[in-house]
């Protein structure tokens, strides 16, 4: 071995070159986006609730006044309700 050789994650030196790391990348890349598709697919309409009503919440804080309080705790509750789920 010599010292130009491309040493492993762990410090071992390697011959495979930088395609065995790249298909590595690769592989972990396909893992990560498979399971982004399995959360989205079990937890899309869950998440879609979530992100509406912290949409709606921003939005009424921005509105703000009075006669948004009770809206506001309106919807405070219903993300309660929602992340308890």
């Amino acid at each position: 071995m010599t010292e130009d050789e491309p040493s492993g994650p762990y410090g071992e030196r390697t011959h495979h070159g930088p395609w065995v790391w790249a298909a590595y990348r690769a592989y972990h890349e396909l893992l990560r986006e498979k399971v982004k598709k399995r959360f989205e697919a079990q937890e899309g309409p869950w998440m879609d609730q979530v992100a509406d009503l912290l949409v709606a919440i921003v939005n009424a804080r921005w509105e703000g006044g009075r006669r948004k309080e009770k809206e506001l705790e309106a919807l405070h509750a219903k993300l309660e309700r929602a992340l308890s789920e």
